[in-house]
């Protein structure tokens, strides 16, 4: 369900990144999906963040949608890649745990930018999955 892979010397909680995981993807209907999740330093997504969304920043979280490109050879197929950095979201495990669930759900097809609706549909979704933990 979920990989990671750590990057960065951030002390990664593992146990509860996985249930964060999977209370998202359940309560989104996408239980058998499969989700990277990579934590990175500030230069690493800066170059990940000019080069896909032509921002020339450092940014908290990047979520890569990848479910047209990948169908894994069992019934489960992989969603994508979320890339979190550590450094950007101040280390806070909180914080780190809320643009988790903020990456999971634009995995899940949720775009804040398209819509003040959206928007607001996506942020009562994270703290509703936020409370749940």
């Amino acid at each position: 369900m979920l990989e990671i892979n750590n990057l960065t010397n951030f002390i990664v909680d593992k146990k509860i990144l996985s249930t964060v995981a999977k209370k998202v993807l359940i309560g989104e209907n996408r239980e058998t999906e499969n989700i990277s999740l990579v934590f990175v330093g500030k230069k690493e997504i800066k170059k990940l963040n000019k080069k896909y969304r032509k921002i020339d920043k450092s940014t908290d979280v990047l979520s890569f949608d990848l479910s047209a490109n990948y169908k894994l050879p069992t019934a489960n197929s992989y969603l994508g890649e979320i890339v979190i950095c550590p450094e950007v979201v101040k280390e806070k495990e909180e914080e780190i745990l809320r643009v988790f669930i903020h990456g999971v759900l634009h995995l899940c097809g949720y775009d804040h930018e398209k819509s003040k609706k959206e928007a607001e549909e996506m942020e009562a979704k994270e703290e509703k999955y936020f409370l749940k933990i």
